[in-house]
Protein backbone atom coordinates (compact mmCIF):
# COMPACT_ATOMS: atom_id res chain seq x y z
CA UNK A 1 0.00 0.00 0.00
CA UNK A 2 1.20 3.42 -1.26
CA UNK A 3 2.21 5.64 1.68
CA UNK A 4 0.71 9.32 3.05
CA UNK A 5 3.97 10.47 2.73
CA UNK A 6 4.83 9.20 -0.61
CA UNK A 7 1.68 10.55 -2.23
CA UNK A 8 2.87 14.28 -0.50
CA UNK A 9 6.29 13.96 -2.11
CA UNK A 10 5.08 13.47 -5.01
CA UNK A 11 2.24 15.71 -5.13
CA UNK A 12 4.99 18.29 -4.04
CA UNK A 13 6.74 17.70 -6.75
CA UNK A 14 4.27 18.28 -9.05
CA UNK A 15 3.47 21.49 -7.52
CA UNK A 16 6.68 22.75 -7.59
CA UNK A 17 7.47 21.67 -11.16
CA UNK A 18 3.99 23.74 -12.43
CA UNK A 19 4.43 26.82 -10.73
CA UNK A 20 7.59 27.13 -12.63
CA UNK A 21 5.79 25.67 -15.97
CA UNK A 22 3.36 28.88 -14.98
CA UNK A 23 6.06 31.65 -15.49
CA UNK A 24 8.23 29.65 -18.03
CA UNK A 25 7.01 27.45 -20.93
CA UNK A 26 9.20 26.43 -23.24
CA UNK A 27 8.43 27.63 -26.50
CA UNK A 28 9.32 25.70 -30.07
CA UNK A 29 10.17 27.37 -33.24
CA UNK A 30 8.54 26.24 -35.94
CA UNK A 31 5.09 25.56 -37.07
CA UNK A 32 2.41 22.85 -35.53
CA UNK A 33 4.11 19.97 -37.20
CA UNK A 34 7.81 20.82 -36.38
CA UNK A 35 6.65 21.65 -32.64
CA UNK A 36 5.61 18.59 -32.59
CA UNK A 37 7.97 16.39 -34.09
CA UNK A 38 10.37 18.27 -31.65
CA UNK A 39 8.14 17.31 -28.45
CA UNK A 40 7.62 13.77 -29.31
CA UNK A 41 11.73 14.07 -29.45
CA UNK A 42 12.20 15.40 -26.07
CA UNK A 43 9.83 12.84 -24.44
CA UNK A 44 12.53 10.63 -24.90
CA UNK A 45 14.76 10.55 -22.19
CA UNK A 46 16.82 7.90 -23.46
CA UNK A 47 15.41 5.25 -21.67
CA UNK A 48 11.41 5.11 -22.11
CA UNK A 49 8.87 7.94 -23.72
CA UNK A 50 8.08 9.66 -20.59
CA UNK A 51 4.49 11.87 -20.32
CA UNK A 52 5.72 15.09 -20.54
CA UNK A 53 8.66 17.82 -20.54
CA UNK A 54 7.72 19.26 -17.51
CA UNK A 55 4.79 18.37 -14.99
CA UNK A 56 4.86 14.41 -15.54
CA UNK A 57 8.26 13.68 -16.82
CA UNK A 58 7.41 9.68 -16.29
CA UNK A 59 6.25 6.66 -17.37
CA UNK A 60 2.39 6.87 -17.80
CA UNK A 61 0.47 3.66 -18.62
CA UNK A 62 -2.69 5.39 -20.07
CA UNK A 63 -0.92 8.53 -22.13
CA UNK A 64 1.72 5.65 -23.37
CA UNK A 65 -0.96 3.68 -25.01
CA UNK A 66 -3.16 6.57 -26.14
CA UNK A 67 -0.18 7.33 -27.90
CA UNK A 68 1.76 3.91 -29.17
CA UNK A 69 -0.25 3.59 -32.49
CA UNK A 70 0.97 7.04 -33.69
CA UNK A 71 4.60 6.41 -32.46
CA UNK A 72 4.22 3.48 -34.33
CA UNK A 73 3.51 5.42 -37.20
CA UNK A 74 6.04 7.66 -36.73
CA UNK A 75 8.53 5.07 -36.76
CA UNK A 76 9.70 4.94 -33.32
CA UNK A 77 9.26 1.00 -33.19
CA UNK A 78 12.87 0.49 -31.23
CA UNK A 79 11.70 3.76 -28.63
CA UNK A 80 8.73 1.76 -28.11
CA UNK A 81 9.71 -1.40 -27.38
CA UNK A 82 12.39 0.05 -25.26
CA UNK A 83 9.64 1.57 -23.13
CA UNK A 84 7.84 -1.20 -22.97
CA UNK A 85 10.62 -3.35 -21.63
CA UNK A 86 11.60 -0.76 -19.25
CA UNK A 87 7.74 -0.84 -17.78
CA UNK A 88 8.06 -4.36 -18.09
CA UNK A 89 10.71 -4.41 -15.49
CA UNK A 90 9.84 -2.32 -12.99
CA UNK A 91 5.94 -3.80 -13.01
CA UNK A 92 7.78 -6.97 -13.07
CA UNK A 93 10.42 -6.12 -9.72
CA UNK A 94 6.70 -4.65 -7.96
CA UNK A 95 4.74 -7.26 -8.99
CA UNK A 96 2.10 -5.39 -10.13
CA UNK A 97 0.85 -3.07 -13.55
CA UNK A 98 0.31 0.57 -12.38
CA UNK A 99 -1.12 3.95 -13.85
CA UNK A 100 2.17 5.45 -12.72
CA UNK A 101 6.14 4.48 -12.56
CA UNK A 102 7.62 7.73 -10.47
CA UNK A 103 10.74 9.35 -12.58
CA UNK A 104 12.78 7.38 -9.84
CA UNK A 105 11.24 3.92 -11.17
CA UNK A 106 8.31 3.09 -8.47
CA UNK A 107 5.50 2.22 -9.56
CA UNK A 108 2.07 3.79 -7.81
CA UNK A 109 -1.91 4.04 -8.59
CA UNK A 110 -3.78 7.44 -8.16
CA UNK A 111 -6.00 7.73 -6.20
CA UNK A 112 -6.98 3.84 -6.30
CA UNK A 113 -5.79 1.29 -8.43
CA UNK A 114 -6.82 1.77 -12.33
CA UNK A 115 -9.15 -0.48 -14.42
CA UNK A 116 -7.60 0.83 -17.60
CA UNK A 117 -3.63 0.44 -17.05
CA UNK A 118 -3.46 -3.35 -18.02
CA UNK A 119 -5.79 -3.19 -20.54
CA UNK A 120 -3.65 0.07 -22.07
CA UNK A 121 -0.39 -2.10 -21.44
CA UNK A 122 -1.06 -5.23 -22.85
CA UNK A 123 -2.44 -2.94 -26.16
CA UNK A 124 0.68 -1.41 -26.67
CA UNK A 125 2.45 -4.59 -26.60
CA UNK A 126 0.66 -6.46 -29.21
CA UNK A 127 0.17 -3.44 -31.34
CA UNK A 128 3.79 -2.56 -31.59
CA UNK A 129 5.04 -6.88 -32.01
CA UNK A 130 6.76 -6.86 -28.48
CA UNK A 131 8.56 -10.39 -28.32
CA UNK A 132 6.09 -10.63 -25.09
CA UNK A 133 7.09 -14.57 -24.84
CA UNK A 134 9.44 -14.71 -22.12
CA UNK A 135 6.90 -12.34 -19.66
CA UNK A 136 3.76 -14.47 -20.73
CA UNK A 137 3.81 -15.91 -17.27
CA UNK A 138 4.00 -12.23 -15.62
CA UNK A 139 1.35 -11.04 -17.70
CA UNK A 140 -1.26 -14.05 -17.52
CA UNK A 141 -0.71 -13.62 -13.71
CA UNK A 142 -1.69 -9.98 -14.35
CA UNK A 143 -4.81 -10.66 -16.01
CA UNK A 144 -5.87 -12.91 -13.68
CA UNK A 145 -5.84 -10.33 -10.99
CA UNK A 146 -7.18 -7.68 -13.07
CA UNK A 147 -10.48 -9.87 -13.09
CA UNK A 148 -10.67 -10.89 -9.66
CA UNK A 149 -10.23 -7.49 -8.69
CA UNK A 150 -12.35 -5.38 -11.33
CA UNK A 151 -15.21 -7.55 -12.90
CA UNK A 152 -18.53 -8.47 -11.70
CA UNK A 153 -18.21 -12.70 -12.43
CA UNK A 154 -22.43 -12.39 -13.16
CA UNK A 155 -22.55 -9.96 -15.74
CA UNK A 156 -18.81 -9.47 -17.32
CA UNK A 157 -18.63 -5.23 -16.42
CA UNK A 158 -16.88 -3.54 -13.95
CA UNK A 159 -17.99 -3.89 -10.68
CA UNK A 160 -20.00 -0.75 -10.14
CA UNK A 161 -19.84 -0.38 -6.43
CA UNK A 162 -16.81 0.13 -6.10
CA UNK A 163 -14.15 2.82 -6.73
CA UNK A 164 -11.50 2.62 -9.27
CA UNK A 165 -9.00 4.93 -11.40
CA UNK A 166 -9.43 5.37 -15.05
CA UNK A 167 -9.52 8.26 -17.32
CA UNK A 168 -11.18 11.21 -15.20
CA UNK A 169 -9.70 9.59 -12.19
CA UNK A 170 -10.67 13.01 -9.76
CA UNK A 171 -14.44 11.52 -10.43
CA UNK A 172 -16.33 8.74 -8.92
CA UNK A 173 -18.30 6.98 -11.20
CA UNK A 174 -20.31 3.39 -11.27
CA UNK A 175 -18.83 1.19 -13.98
CA UNK A 176 -18.31 3.78 -16.35
CA UNK A 177 -18.89 3.13 -20.24
CA UNK A 178 -15.00 3.96 -20.50
CA UNK A 179 -14.02 1.74 -18.42
CA UNK A 180 -15.66 -1.28 -19.97
CA UNK A 181 -14.41 -0.45 -23.24
CA UNK A 182 -11.22 -0.95 -21.67
CA UNK A 183 -12.19 -4.45 -20.66
CA UNK A 184 -13.67 -5.24 -24.19
CA UNK A 185 -10.29 -4.31 -25.60
CA UNK A 186 -8.26 -6.57 -23.16
CA UNK A 187 -10.38 -9.45 -23.69
CA UNK A 188 -10.16 -8.62 -27.68
CA UNK A 189 -6.23 -8.36 -27.28
CA UNK A 190 -5.98 -11.83 -24.76
CA UNK A 191 -7.89 -13.64 -27.75
CA UNK A 192 -5.64 -12.33 -30.56
CA UNK A 193 -2.13 -12.82 -28.27
CA UNK A 194 -3.35 -16.53 -26.80
CA UNK A 195 -3.34 -15.22 -22.80
CA UNK A 196 -5.72 -16.05 -20.14
CA UNK A 197 -8.81 -15.28 -21.26
CA UNK A 198 -11.35 -15.08 -18.46
CA UNK A 199 -13.05 -12.97 -20.69
CA UNK A 200 -13.96 -15.43 -23.21
CA UNK A 201 -17.53 -15.82 -21.94
CA UNK A 202 -18.99 -12.10 -22.65
CA UNK A 203 -19.86 -10.45 -25.62
CA UNK A 204 -18.61 -7.19 -24.92
CA UNK A 205 -19.90 -5.01 -28.02
CA UNK A 206 -23.16 -6.14 -26.94
CA UNK A 207 -23.11 -6.02 -23.34
CA UNK A 208 -21.83 -2.14 -23.83
CA UNK A 209 -24.63 -1.75 -26.26
CA UNK A 210 -27.32 -3.00 -23.94
CA UNK A 211 -26.10 -1.17 -20.94
CA UNK A 212 -24.71 2.24 -22.22
CA UNK A 213 -26.40 3.09 -25.12
CA UNK A 214 -29.24 5.57 -24.48
CA UNK A 215 -30.34 5.43 -28.20
CA UNK A 216 -28.74 8.95 -29.37
CA UNK A 217 -25.07 8.48 -27.54
CA UNK A 218 -23.82 6.72 -24.40
CA UNK A 219 -24.16 7.16 -20.98
CA UNK A 220 -20.78 8.40 -18.61
CA UNK A 221 -21.88 4.99 -16.46
CA UNK A 222 -24.49 2.64 -14.99
CA UNK A 223 -26.10 5.37 -13.24
CA UNK A 224 -27.30 6.57 -16.86
CA UNK A 225 -27.79 10.17 -15.82
CA UNK A 226 -29.19 12.07 -18.95
CA UNK A 227 -25.66 14.19 -19.66
CA UNK A 228 -23.01 13.56 -22.95
CA UNK A 229 -19.30 12.59 -21.56
CA UNK A 230 -16.39 12.60 -24.25
CA UNK A 231 -14.55 9.95 -23.33
CA UNK A 232 -18.22 7.67 -22.99
CA UNK A 233 -18.72 8.57 -26.88
CA UNK A 234 -15.29 8.18 -28.13
CA UNK A 235 -14.04 4.85 -27.17
CA UNK A 236 -16.32 2.75 -28.26
CA UNK A 237 -15.80 3.49 -31.82
CA UNK A 238 -12.00 4.30 -31.18
CA UNK A 239 -10.86 1.10 -30.16
CA UNK A 240 -13.11 -0.41 -32.55
CA UNK A 241 -15.37 -2.28 -30.18
CA UNK A 242 -18.85 -0.24 -32.20
CA UNK A 243 -18.43 -0.14 -35.45
CA UNK A 244 -21.91 0.89 -36.12
CA UNK A 245 -21.62 3.80 -38.54
CA UNK A 246 -24.58 5.12 -37.47
CA UNK A 247 -24.60 4.87 -34.16
CA UNK A 248 -21.09 6.86 -35.05
CA UNK A 249 -22.41 9.87 -36.41
CA UNK A 250 -25.05 10.32 -33.94
CA UNK A 251 -22.66 10.17 -30.92
CA UNK A 252 -20.62 12.84 -32.54
CA UNK A 253 -23.45 15.11 -33.20
CA UNK A 254 -24.74 14.52 -29.40
CA UNK A 255 -20.91 15.48 -28.38
CA UNK A 256 -21.43 18.77 -30.93
CA UNK A 257 -25.22 19.12 -29.95
CA UNK A 258 -24.12 19.60 -25.95
CA UNK A 259 -21.04 21.67 -26.42
CA UNK A 260 -18.29 19.41 -25.67
CA UNK A 261 -16.03 20.80 -29.40
CA UNK A 262 -16.52 24.34 -28.25
CA UNK A 263 -14.28 26.21 -28.40
CA UNK A 264 -12.33 23.17 -30.08
CA UNK A 265 -12.38 19.82 -28.71
CA UNK A 266 -12.84 17.76 -26.43
CA UNK A 267 -14.83 18.55 -23.16
CA UNK A 268 -15.32 15.30 -20.47
CA UNK A 269 -18.65 17.14 -19.64
CA UNK A 270 -19.95 20.42 -20.19
CA UNK A 271 -20.78 20.90 -16.34
CA UNK A 272 -20.19 19.34 -12.96
CA UNK A 273 -23.57 18.64 -11.96
CA UNK A 274 -24.42 15.39 -10.91
CA UNK A 275 -20.90 14.29 -10.87
CA UNK A 276 -19.20 13.04 -7.81
CA UNK A 277 -15.40 14.32 -6.91
CA UNK A 278 -12.79 12.74 -4.70
CA UNK A 279 -11.91 15.27 -2.15
CA UNK A 280 -8.43 16.21 -3.68
CA UNK A 281 -10.68 17.98 -6.63
CA UNK A 282 -10.90 20.84 -4.66
CA UNK A 283 -6.92 21.50 -5.41
CA UNK A 284 -7.72 21.52 -9.27
CA UNK A 285 -11.39 22.31 -9.44
CA UNK A 286 -12.61 21.64 -12.83
CA UNK A 287 -9.71 20.11 -13.93
CA UNK A 288 -11.94 16.86 -15.23
CA UNK A 289 -15.34 18.65 -15.31
CA UNK A 290 -15.60 21.00 -18.06
CA UNK A 291 -11.89 21.42 -19.05
CA UNK A 292 -11.07 20.49 -22.78
CA UNK A 293 -8.53 17.77 -22.65
CA UNK A 294 -5.55 17.46 -25.68
CA UNK A 295 -5.71 13.89 -24.95
CA UNK A 296 -9.09 13.30 -26.74
CA UNK A 297 -9.00 15.90 -28.60
CA UNK A 298 -6.73 14.28 -31.74
CA UNK A 299 -8.44 11.03 -31.46
CA UNK A 300 -11.96 12.93 -31.74
CA UNK A 301 -10.76 14.41 -34.83
CA UNK A 302 -9.45 11.20 -36.37
CA UNK A 303 -13.22 9.56 -35.69
CA UNK A 304 -15.18 12.69 -37.35
CA UNK A 305 -12.50 11.96 -40.37
CA UNK A 306 -14.76 8.72 -40.95
CA UNK A 307 -18.24 10.10 -40.97
CA UNK A 308 -17.31 14.12 -42.15
CA UNK A 309 -14.17 14.94 -43.70
CA UNK A 310 -14.57 18.96 -43.79
CA UNK A 311 -15.60 18.82 -40.12
CA UNK A 312 -12.75 16.95 -39.31
CA UNK A 313 -10.08 19.35 -41.01
CA UNK A 314 -11.91 22.31 -39.45
CA UNK A 315 -11.17 20.74 -36.16
CA UNK A 316 -7.80 19.87 -37.53
CA UNK A 317 -6.72 23.23 -38.01
CA UNK A 318 -8.29 24.75 -34.66
CA UNK A 319 -5.71 21.92 -32.85
CA UNK A 320 -2.65 23.52 -35.71
CA UNK A 321 -3.36 27.27 -34.38
CA UNK A 322 -3.49 26.13 -30.69
CA UNK A 323 -0.22 24.14 -30.98
CA UNK A 324 1.00 28.05 -33.12
CA UNK A 325 -0.02 30.05 -30.93
CA UNK A 326 1.36 28.76 -27.52
CA UNK A 327 4.35 27.51 -29.37
CA UNK A 328 4.03 24.12 -27.75
CA UNK A 329 1.58 21.00 -27.01
CA UNK A 330 -0.07 21.80 -23.59
CA UNK A 331 -1.94 19.40 -21.54
CA UNK A 332 -5.60 20.86 -20.55
CA UNK A 333 -7.69 23.95 -21.38
CA UNK A 334 -10.46 25.95 -19.50
CA UNK A 335 -14.01 25.77 -20.23
CA UNK A 336 -13.18 28.80 -22.52
CA UNK A 337 -9.98 27.86 -24.04
CA UNK A 338 -7.22 28.67 -21.39
CA UNK A 339 -4.56 27.01 -20.27
CA UNK A 340 -5.89 25.45 -16.92
CA UNK A 341 -4.32 26.83 -14.00
CA UNK A 342 -5.53 26.92 -10.33
CA UNK A 343 -4.00 28.22 -7.25
CA UNK A 344 -1.91 24.81 -7.08
CA UNK A 345 -1.22 23.52 -10.27
CA UNK A 346 -0.60 25.31 -13.85
CA UNK A 347 -1.20 22.65 -16.95
CA UNK A 348 1.47 20.85 -18.35
CA UNK A 349 3.64 21.07 -21.64
CA UNK A 350 5.50 19.06 -23.82
CA UNK A 351 2.77 16.79 -23.95
CA UNK A 352 3.75 13.22 -25.68
CA UNK A 353 0.14 13.45 -27.23
CA UNK A 354 1.29 15.50 -29.92
CA UNK A 355 2.25 12.26 -32.00
CA UNK A 356 -1.41 11.90 -32.07
CA UNK A 357 -1.51 15.20 -33.71
CA UNK A 358 1.11 14.25 -36.31
CA UNK A 359 -0.63 10.97 -37.31
CA UNK A 360 -3.58 12.41 -38.27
Amino acid sequence: MTSLRFYITEGFRIFLTSWKNRTFTKKYDGNATEICKKIVDDCWNGRFFQTSTTNFPQFWTRDFGLCTKSLLTLRHQDKVHQTIRYALNRFKKYNKVTIIITPKGRPYNFPTEAVDSLPWFIHSILISKFPYYEHKTFINKMIKRFFETFIDDNTGLVKPNEHFSAMKDFSVRKSSCYDNCMVAMLAKNCKAMKLFNPFAKYDYPSLIKRHFWHGEYFYDDLQKKSYVAGDANLFPFALGIISDKDMMKSAIHAIEDSGLTEPFPLKYTTSRDHITFIPQEIFLRNYESDAIWMNLGPLFVKLVQQVDPAKAEKYKLQYTDLIEKHQNFLEVFTARGKPYSSPFYYCDSGMLWAANYLSL
